[in-house]
């Protein structure tokens, strides 16, 4: 069954989709904001976790998937959870053995996976475009209506137009997204040798929570890679140009952020925001106090965070939404890139499977916000939860919790749970 694909927005989700639907034949076009491809240079590191790898290996053409590997950085899967003195609570390592990569953990520059996921889609991803509002026709049609006049026509419509979706207030206009008080202080610190010399290894050997005894903690993670790269996407007879200037972003960092429910965070500029957070870690370990205070003021940025707020289930139309337009949530458990990327295969198998007569359009779309829902909203609840808890101001309960990681160190099945 011949059908047209408009997805609104050319983030992770709704890039990786029209990735699957161009390589299965699907007629599909991206309409994106931003003026052009480069406009997205911005944001940190995100952790691409196996079920994520997985969603990228169905999706994308094999050239696409193994740029993706070899612009991602390294991560071995492991993790751990630090006092503030740096005092190790619970180290967890990586499997011994090296998985599959689409089984594998990575660690990828923002930047450059949407470099990685534009390549191949000349004239299928529309810039400049900014979706104002869409028309349904009595017979199912859609159009819609774009700031600069124009109009596009389609047979589904797909919101990937992130958190603030214009798409969704239109759809699901009953859908909120609440402020959870928490805020984050984020900054990125150049792994050069200079700083690797007084960096210690427990802090480059994979990410790590810093859960302190007040109502703040701190997320760390490094983004490692192998030298230069970027030299081209693609192979063999076709080579996808890639501007190796656009990946500013690629070259070795340690990432930190800093949670915390402190107020007037909002009116201070990059260089009040790093001193802010100096103060904040004032009696925390001298090499954690460091790392904030050596790290450049144009890098630190304010992170307020939000967080959906699960809905009933509604209709099946030739309307959807993926990612952070439908289930936005806290960063406190790093999954919603990965769940943005879980909703794009879901829903790119169910439309390849339409498309092949296999089964009716709205049954594709219906199956798959049945799965989205479930798994979508309770990440929601999931990284709503540990936000709460990483900045709790019990007392009682971080202690609490900092005992147990100690026993999960102690307790061989203990520490399996917290590896899953």
């Amino acid at each position: 069954m011949a059908f047209r694909v408009a997805v609104v927005g050319g983030g992770t989700g709704g890039l990786c989709l029209a990735q699957g639907l161009h390589r299965a034949g699907v007629e599909v076009a991206v309409y994106e904001r931003s003026p052009s491809r480069t406009e997205r240079l911005q944001g940190y590191r995100v952790h691409i976790h196996p079920e994520g790898a997985r969603a990228l290996h169905g999706c994308l053409p094999p050239e696409i998937w193994q740029a993706f590997l070899e612009t991602a950085g390294r991560d071995g899967g492991g993790f751990g959870f630090l006092t503030e003195r740096m005092e190790p609570l619970l180290l967890l390592d990586g499997p011994a053995e090296p998985p599959a990569p689409q089984d594998a953990h990575h660690s990828a520059s923002r930047i450059t996976l949407h470099q990685v996921l534009s390549a191949g889609l000349d004239g299928i991803v529309r810039h400049g475009k900014v979706f104002e509002r869409y028309e349904r026709a009595p017979d199912g049609e859609i159009t819609c209506h774009f700031a600069d006049g124009s109009t596009a026509t389609a047979d589904l419509l797909v919101g990937a137009d992130g958190a603030n979706s214009k798409v969704r207030r239109q759809f699901l206009p009953h859908a909120r997204r609440v402020d959870t008080g928490v805020r984050g202080i984020a900054g990125k610190l150049p792994l050069t040798p200079a700083n690797r010399a007084w960096l210690p290894e427990l802090l480059l050997a994979g990410p790590k929570l810093v859960t302190a005894a007040r109502d703040h903690g701190m997320f760390l993670a490094p983004h490692e890679l192998d030298g230069d790269r970027m030299t081209g996407i693609g192979g063999n007879d076709e080579t996808y140009a890639v501007d190796a200037a656009l990946f500013d972003n690629t070259s070795s960092y340690l990432m930190w952020a800093l949670a915390t429910k402190e107020s007037g965070l909002a009116e201070l500029d990059p260089a009040g925001l790093r001193a802010r957070a100096g103060e904040l870690i004032g009696d925390w370990h001298p090499l954690l106090r460091r790392l904030v205070a050596e790290t450049d003021p144009a890098v630190v940025s304010l992170l307020p965070i939000r967080t959906s707020v699960p809905v009933d289930p509604w209709p099946a139309t030739n309307i959807t939404l993926v990612g952070d337009a439908i289930h936005s949530m806290t960063p406190f458990r790093g999954i919603g890139a990965n769940i943005a990327l879980r909703d794009a295969n879901v829903l790119c198998h169910n439309l390849i499977a339409a498309h092949r007569g296999e089964r009716g359009l709205l049954d594709a779309v219906g199956d798959y916000e049945h799965q989205m829902r479930d798994y979508g909203f309770q990440a929601v609840r999931d990284s709503l939860r540990a936000a709460d808890q990483f900045v709790s101001a019990s007392r009682f309960g971080r202690l609490m919790f900092r005992t147990v990681l100690r026993t999960a160190a102690a307790v061989p099945p203990l520490r399996r749970l917290f590896r899953g």
